[in-house]
C-alpha cells in the first residue's frame, strides 16, 4: 500500500504544483483586468460582420463575463436597436471568449500537465478550432441574414480597477477552494486508477463492444464514462493510463472526443439552457444553446472520424 501511495505522489505532486501556479497566475491576470486588453481584437473582427457596434461593445465585456455581455445584448434588443436574429448571433459570438478564458484557466494549467504536451496540446487545439469555427459561422450568417446595422450602445460597462495587493488576495481566496477541490479529486482518482490497474480490475470491461468499435483499450471505458460526468475526473483517470503506456496518445484523443460528444449536450441542458432562457426567453435561448452545442459536437465528430482513420 505504501508503495502505491509513493507511486501516486511521485506522479501527481509535480502536476499539482504546475496546476497551482497556473490557476493563481491566470486568476491574477483576470482580477487585474488584463484580459480586457484583448478588446483590441473586437474592431477587426466586427468589421467583417453585419453586426452593429452595440454587439462589439458587448463582446468586449464578454472577455470578462459572458453573462454581463448577454445582459447588455438583451437591453439593446429590448430597446429595439437590434432584432432577435442579431441578438442570437451576438450571444453566440459572446460565448467565444470563454474558450480563451478556459484555455488559460483550465486547459493550460490543468489539462496540459495531466495529459502531457502532445495529447493535452491536441485537446487545447480542439478548443481553439471550435472557437474559430464558431466565430466564422457567426460572420458568415451575419453576412447572409443581416443588413448592416449602425445601432450604437449609449454606455459601455467597464471593470473597476483594483490594487495589486487586493487582486492577489482575491485571487488566492477564489483559487484556493478550486485548487483544493482539484487536488483532492486528482489524488483520489490517480490512486484509484493505479490500484485498479495493479489488481487487473479493468479486465472485466473486455467484453464491452464500444472499446473494439472505437479502437480503444477496454480499460479506457472507465475514464470515458467518468469524463461525461466530470471532465476533470475523466482526465485524472486518463493521465496515469498515458503515463503507464496503458493507452496510446491517439487512443486517448479518441476517448477525449467521445467523452466530449456525450458530455456537451448534458452540460448544455444542465448549465447553459437555464442561463440563456432566463435572459433571452425560451425560444431564442434554446436556439442559442442548440446551435452553440451542435457546432462543438460537430467539430469533435469530424476530428473523431479522422482519429479513427489514423487508428485503423
Amino acid at each position: 500500500m505504501l508503495d502505491l501511495l509513493l507511486k501516486v505522489l511521485d506522479f501527481a505532486i509535480p502536476i499539482l504544483i504546475v496546476i497551482a501556479i497556473g490557476l493563481f497566475g491566470t486568476g491574477l491576470l483576470i482580477e487585474l483586468g488584463l484580459m480586457q486588453k484583448l478588446s483590441v481584437l473586437a474592431g477587426p473582427l466586427f468589421r467583417h460582420t453585419n453586426l452593429p457596434e452595440s454587439c462589439a461593445s458587448a463582446f468586449v465585456v464578454s472577455l470578462g463575463s459572458a453573462v454581463a455581455a448577454n445582459s447588455m445584448v438583451v437591453q439593446v434588443r429590448n430597446s429595439g436597436c437590434i432584432n432577435d436574429t442579431e441578438a442570437m448571433l451576438c450571444a453566440l459570438l459572446n460565448s467565444t471568449p470563454a474558450y480563451v478564458r478556459e484555455i488559460l484557466t483550465y486547459q493550460i494549467p490543468i489539462v496540459l500537465p495531466a495529459l502531457g504536451y502532445f495529447v493535452g496540446g491536441f485537446y487545447v487545439g480542439v478548443f481553439i478550432l471550435t472557437a474559430i469555427i464558431k466565430v466564422s459561422i457567426v460572420v458568415i450568417l451575419s453576412k447572409l441574414l443581416l443588413e448592416k446595422n449602425n445601432c450604437k450602445m449609449a454606455d459601455i460597462q467597464t471593470m473597476k480597477k483594483i490594487s495589486f495587493n487586493d487582486a492577489v488576495k482575491r485571487t488566492f481566496k477564489k483559487e484556493k477552494r478550486l485548487f483544493t477541490k482539484i487536488a483532492v479529486v486528482y489524488l483520489a482518482m490517480t490512486t484509484i486508477v493505479f490500484y485498479l490497474r495493479e489488481n487487473g480490475v479493468f479486465e472485466v470491461f473486455s467484453v464491452l463492444p464500444l472499446a473494439e468499435m472505437f479502437h480503444i483499450p477496454s480499460e479506457s471505458i472507465v475514464p470515458l464514462t467518468t469524463y461525461i460526468a466530470s471532465p476533470i475526473m475523466g482526465i485524472s483517470l486518463l493521465g496515469p493510463m498515458l503515463n503507464d503506456n496503458g493507452i496510446s496518445p491517439v487512443q486517448a484523443m479518441i476517448v477525449l472526443m467521445l467523452g466530449s460528444m456525450f458530455m456537451l449536450p448534458i452540460f448544455g441542458i444542465r448549465s447553459l439552457l437555464p442561463r440563456y432562457v432566463s435572459l433571452f426567453g425560451a425560444r431564442i435561448g434554446t436556439k442559442i444553446v442548440a446551435i452553440s452545442t451542435s457546432i462543438s459536437i460537430f467539430v469533435r465528430f469530424i476530428i473523431l472520424i479522422i482519429l479513427l482513420q489514423v487508428a485503423a
